[in-house]
């Protein structure tokens, strides 16, 4: 984690989900930064050969290099020992989502998370393309209580090709990440039980 002779910290983070889902463009997004895109810009093209992708940033005061992979990485992905995992579907396909609960949560549980202290993100993509009324769109309300069931610790979503609420959810991302480098770790705290 923390890197020698005052190197920032290297936290990796791996962003799984079904092909399609726009993990890659939600990466592509995040390379700009928060400079603005004009309307017909085309945002730059990665290649998996160039993973990880690598974000320096400054947060808290101090800095932290983020490497962020995919599930196309070049080597098995299932290697990887990622501080934080991000769950990505599709937010105009429901299959997307079935496939974090059924498929992809298991995933996270056999390979990363045997302690579950890793921290867990449901990020929904493509929030542009979401429409009242059509059949197979996901909707905020629904997303959040399966993130819940799923006991993820936060959930974001976001349109990588408008750039809507991409910032937010880098810096939610960003924040949980940096999060991992403390004693506490970036797991969120559970809600306190009551009794009624």
């Amino acid at each position: 984690m923390a890197g020698l002779d005052g190197d920032p910290p290297k936290i990796s983070i791996l962003l799984l989900g079904d092909a399609e889902v726009g993990k890659s463009m939600f990466l592509s997004r995040m390379t700009l930064g928060s400079r603005p895109t004009s309307s017909g810009a085309t945002l730059p093209q990665l290649h998996d050969l160039e993973q990880p992708f690598v974000f320096d940033i400054k947060l808290y005061n101090r800095p932290y290099r983020f490497e962020f992979y995919d599930t196309a990485s070049p080597t098995n992905y299932t290697l990887l020992q990622p501080q934080v995992i991000i769950l990505c579907y599709d937010i105009s396909d429901r299959a997307s989502l079935t496939s974090l609960h059924t498929r992809w949560k298991h995933v996270v549980e056999t390979h990363f998370n045997y302690d579950e202290m890793l921290p867990v993100i449901m990020l929904g993509l493509k929030r542009d393309l979401r429409r009242e009324g059509v059949e197979g769109m996901v909707f905020p309300q629904e997303a959040i209580r399966i993130a819940q069931e799923m006991r993820c610790d936060k959930y974001c979503e976001c349109s990588a090709l408008t750039g809507e609420l991409c910032k937010e959810v880098f810096e939610d991302v960003a924040k949980t990440a940096a999060m991992t480098t403390t004693e506490k770790g970036g797991k969120s705290e559970p809600p306190p039980c009551t009794i009624m």
